[in-house]
């Protein structure tokens, strides 16, 4: 993360070059992946508890 961060920093003052281009678009996209996995982590363990306290799952549509 600190890296994404000095890359757009360095971004807002100068050009980056072109190795540094790529290799902020790839820590984005690993760090969007990274969000991305543990958000369906925390919403796979969500329980839902309906007016009869019956505790369900909640299931993710494919």
């Amino acid at each position: 993360m600190s890296r994404i961060n000095e890359l757009a920093e360095k971004a807002r003052h100068v050009d980056l070059s072109s190795e540094e281009k790529e290799e902020q678009q790839r820590l984005r996209r690993s760090y969007v992946e990274r969000v991305k996995k543990n958000l369906k982590a925390q919403l796979d363990s969500v329980i839902v508890v309906d007016g009869d306290g019956q505790r369900q799952k909640v299931n993710r549509p494919d």
